[in-house]
């Protein structure tokens, strides 16, 4: 057989291997997963935090490269306005708080260099249920990866940084340098 000739079977082999392949890569009008099937060991996941997108906003912050708006439910808002932590009181059953991390950029239209977010990095959640997570202080922790190319998550794992366990307990050892606020960072930001 000639060059020309097992080039073209070489290429007619390809053409063929491309056409019986499945294409995976999704468009971008495509839906996402639904990320509401996500969850971590112990249960804790998307669907018990349906609307997190809508609350309303505790604090932001920025860690190196990364930078977070912390959101509270209703029930978690109330509780701040009532003075918890504070007031030495501990959050009621119920109260929700969303954490989404995005990776920090600079603005291309700001006048002056201004820091925004950028690409979706992770969102993390934590969920008051004395009795469900008597064994995390009280409360349920959960932390989610995003990939900017499937458009779904994936629970957080030691990979990840930071280092999760995919466990509704994740946060609970760093989390416990804050005991005394009822294991939230978070503070409430004057309005």
């Amino acid at each position: 057989m000639h060059i020309a000739q097992k080039s073209l079977v070489v290429l007619s082999g390809l053409a063929a291997l491309a056409l019986s392949t499945p294409f995976v890569a999704r468009s971008a009008s495509e839906p996402a997963p639904d990320k509401n099937s996500v969850k971590v060991e112990g249960g804790l996941g998307f669907s018990e935090f349906k609307g997190y997108e809508g609350w309303q906003v505790i604090s932001v912050s920025q860690h190196n490269n990364v930078i977070a708006a912390v959101l509270g439910n209703p029930q978690m808002i109330r509780a701040f306005q009532a003075g918890i932590p504070g007031n030495g009181q501990p959050f009621p059953d119920g109260a929700r708080m969303a954490k989404i991390h995005w990776v920090a950029t600079t603005s291309a239209t700001a006048p002056t260099p201004t820091t925004v977010s950028g690409d979706l990095h992770d969102v993390g959640f934590m969920v008051k249920d004395s009795k469900r997570f008597a064994d995390g202080a009280g409360w349920g922790w959960a932390a989610f990866q995003y990939d900017a190319a499937t458009r779904a998550f994936r629970p957080s794992s030691q990979e990840d940084h930071p280092p999760q366990d995919h466990d509704a307990k994740c946060g609970l050892a760093c989390h416990t340098i804050v005991k005394n606020r009822d294991y939230v960072f978070s503070q409430y930001g004057e309005r």
